[in-house]
């Protein structure tokens, strides 16, 4: 007997086989029939769909069954929490809170002082947004562990936006203004995103498009202070790599250097040690205040800033002056601002988002994203109309808070009663420090934001997400800030659209001694069915990509049957089953797509099957009629089931 004999008779007793115990297992259960669900009132179903899209977390549950008064109460404690847990504060916590506070205004002075420079705002006005904004935060936000305060990307983006607008220099004053309505903006942008519950629009920009693009500021922020580290007084405006690269090319300062160089040695010896032994975290914490009073002094009682070492000169002493007058709520510059707040409202928000969930998590707590939408926004509103530019959760800050022993926002109020008295009391003092320590500082916080480890492991886990990553890195880094921002979300976004329009598709086999079907490229010993051709669809069917969906199983099928003419004794495939567990959802283009399916098959004498369509699928089948045109008998509610059902027929026709 010749092998295409043999392979011949097994395919026929696997047929037989498989014959055999469908009616053996008819004998012994009912075939279950998938069920149609219930019709549902039109306006009932809207507002399930309404309710789980942007109430999924039940916020008004905690007022149901109250009395009036108890209803006030609660309503004041959800916009302020700090009258929720305020009531159980006590002195224990208060110790934690003051040490911590302590320790975060410790570094949050000279890097205010810097990120202003970065803004191209006076250094007061980062002090400024280090007072007002934490206290509006202490009250309203929900977060224990956050440190509000400027950020070096959000500094950055600012700076880069404001200034293709207008000259920091020559136009300062236009330019202050236009940073205050860019603020304003920015807070009404956050406020709007929380009071309507729209904070998923943030989670479009993904974790590696933001990995990417906050590496690519870290190195164009390190690129800026060049210029303060190497003492250049002219400098590019632009943040490009290479126009850095071409002003860097020009008289350096030795002095400026030497003075930067050490301290930045310093600070980075600092963090060395706070990372290597976690209870020297406040090592780090106040090293830079310790190389800001050191490097001061060296040069006051040197007079180096005789010899070219670029100082802060004056910082304006005094708290916040009022700034709602010069908010542009007219005008040309009206839309600049709202444009620019846009942006930087929403980078501001998913680094705050971002740095409240990793803490909440670490402490177990949960954090509820759109009332610190509305706490970030509140506090910039009111943080344009106090001089302030825009403010967000630091990491760095936020990671000292939590290490120091935070147990509340009262951290927060303790930093900004420190920034209060510096500004009352201690500004002055600040008159002779040298920029090179403000370059130093601001490099040497940056440093973290360049994130390697997560850059290789999306190398590992998904080269289109490291793609995505570099594509947002190279565009802040070679052009400009802006242009890495497009490319973040550009790319995020043709990620979501490849994978709604070509959703993966996979050839089922039966697993051996089993019912189960799974895929065969991920378990090479499952088995095809003779004359059955198993499919399954892992998404949605919409008429984005109901097109795609359709021609993909006929390949699939074309495919099948080229191996099936190769083959010897093998019979044609007779049946097609799609496996519509992974569909959650169909639209008319879907359904028109399986009818169009369904055609195509009817003249290539090929049946089709499906097996498993969840309630929201079968109504629609059901109510376009689909299930009449294939027939209710070809809806099986397992793959299993749908075999069980072939094989007979399968034998019937077996010569």
């Amino acid at each position: 007997m010749d092998r295409s004999t043999e392979e011949a008779q097994t395919k026929e007793m696997d047929i037989r086989s498989l014959s055999s115990s469908h009616h053996h297992s008819q004998s012994e259960r009912y075939i279950h029939k998938v069920g149609v669900p219930p019709k549902q009132n039109l306006f009932k179903e809207f507002r399930e769909t309404l309710k789980e899209t942007f109430f999924a977390d039940d916020p008004l549950r905690p007022f149901k069954d109250r009395s009036r008064s108890q209803k006030f109460i609660l309503g004041i404690q959800t916009i302020f929490p700090i009258f929720e847990w305020g009531r159980k504060y006590n002195l224990k916590k208060l110790r934690g809170d003051l040490i911590a506070g302590l320790t975060i205004a410790s570094l949050c002075i000279p890097q205010d002082i810097g990120y202003a420079k970065l803004a191209n705002l006076d250094p007061q006005y980062g002090l400024y947004s280090s007072f007002v904004p934490p206290l509006i935060y202490a009250f309203m936000g929900s977060s224990r562990d956050i440190a509000i305060g400027p950020v070096a990307v959000v500094s950055l983006l600012l700076g880069t936006m404001l200034q293709n607008e207008l000259d920091p220099i020559n136009e300062k004053a236009q330019y202050q203004r236009l940073a205050f309505t860019a603020t304003f903006f920015a807070g009404i942008t956050q406020v709007t995103l929380g009071f309507f519950r729209l904070g998923f629009l943030i989670d479009f920009l993904s974790h590696a498009a933001i990995v990417g693009f906050m590496g690519g500021a870290a190195v164009t922020i390190a690129l800026q202070q060049l210029k303060g580290f190497l003492g250049i007084k002219k400098f590019t405006k632009k943040s490009d790599i290479i126009s850095v690269m071409h002003s860097v090319v020009a008289s350096w300062n030795w002095q400026t250097i030497a003075i930067g160089a050490s301290f930045l040695s310093f600070l980075l010896f600092a963090k060395f040690i706070g990372k290597k032994n976690k209870k020297f975290f406040w090592v780090p914490a106040i090293a830079p205040l310790i190389s800001v009073i050191l490097s001061t002094f060296f040069v006051y009682i040197t007079r180096a800033d005789k010899q070219g070492v670029q100082i802060v000169k004056n910082i304006k002493k005094g708290i916040n002056p009022s700034s709602v007058n010069e908010i542009y709520f007219s005008g040309d510059y009206l839309l600049k601002g709202f444009r620019i707040g846009v942006v930087a409202g929403m980078i501001g928000l998913t680094e705050a988002i971002a740095i409240g969930r990793t803490f909440a998590a670490m402490k177990d707590y949960q954090l509820d994203g759109n009332k610190e939408m509305v706490a970030l926004g509140a506090m910039n509103v009111v943080g344009s109309m106090t001089s302030c530019y825009v403010a967000t959760g630091s990491f760095s800050r936020s990671a000292v808070n939590f290490m120091a022993g935070c147990e509340t926002a009262v951290s927060n109020i303790i930093m900004s009663c420190v920034v209060f008295l510096t500004l009352e009391f201690i500004t002055p003092l600040f008159k002779y420090t040298p920029n090179a320590i403000l370059a130093s500082i601001i490099i040497n916080a940056v440093i973290g934001l360049i994130d390697i480890g997560a850059a290789t492991l999306l190398w590992k886990i998904d080269k289109f997400d490291f793609v995505a990553c570099m594509g947002a890195f190279f565009g802040v880094v070679f052009s400009s800030v802006e242009i890495g921002l497009l490319i973040a979300v550009s790319i995020s976004f043709a990620k979501i659209l490849l994978q709604v329009t070509r959703p993966r598709t996979a050839i089922l086999g039966k697993v051996p001694r089993t019912t189960v079907y799974r895929n065969i490229q991920q378990y090479p010993e499952a088995t095809k069915v003779p004359g059955v051709l198993i499919v399954r669809v892992d998404s949605a069917i919409y008429f984005s990509n109901s097109n795609y969906v359709k021609e993909r199983i006929l390949r699939w099928l074309e495919d099948e049957e080229e191996e099936v003419k190769a083959a010897t004794y093998q019979p044609r495939i007779q049946f097609l089953i799609v496996e519509m567990s992974p569909v959650t959802d169909i639209d008319t283009s879907g359904i028109h797509a399986l009818e169009g399916l369904h055609r195509s098959l009817e003249k290539r004498e090929v049946q089709l099957i499906l097996a498993n369509p969840g309630p929201v699928v079968m109504d629609k089948l059901h109510a376009s009629s689909f299930t009449s045109l294939i027939g209710e008998d070809n809806i099986f509610l397992t793959v299993a089931d749908a075999v069980s059902s072939c094989a007979p027929k399968l034998v019937e026709e077996q010569p």
